[in-house]
């Protein structure tokens, strides 16, 4: 892609597009299909402004839990490897590790930050 405009300054043209433009000029169906396309287009550019550092610090949560792993070589196999060692921590769960001791809490700990990661990017308005 070129240097400019940038990925996040595309998304962000459209979303204003359909928050400015279309919107006001629309009722019904459309309206609405207008603003849940400029809600997603925000949330596009949030999922790539802070997809890496979620990932970092799920992964580095994880490591605590379940033990260290190497990082996927590319950010592109972080979605499929999180899942797979996620999966890991369910089988755990199901087990009965978490129902008591302090590996229990560190479970908790995780999962508010994976929580409060998710909402960050999918609907930050519960955040405030």
């Amino acid at each position: 892609m070129q240097d400019r405009p940038t990925i996040d300054e595309l998304l962000e043209a459209v979303a204003n597009f359909l928050t400015d433009d279309v919107m006001p000029a629309t009722t019904g169906r459309v309206n609405f299909h207008a603003r849940v396309s400029a809600n997603a287009m925000q949330t596009i550019r949030r999922e790539l402004q802070l997809q890496e550092e979620h990932f970092a610090r799920e992964w580095d949560g994880l490591d605590g839990l379940l033990g260290e792993v190497p990082r996927p070589a590319s950010l592109k196999d972080y979605p499929s490897q999180l899942e797979e060692r996620n999966r890991e921590l369910v089988r755990r769960i199901d087990a009965g590790d978490v129902d008591e001791g302090d590996f229990r809490q560190r479970v908790f700990d995780h999962l508010r930050v994976v929580t409060h990661d998710k909402l960050s990017v999918t609907n930050p308005g519960w955040l405030r």
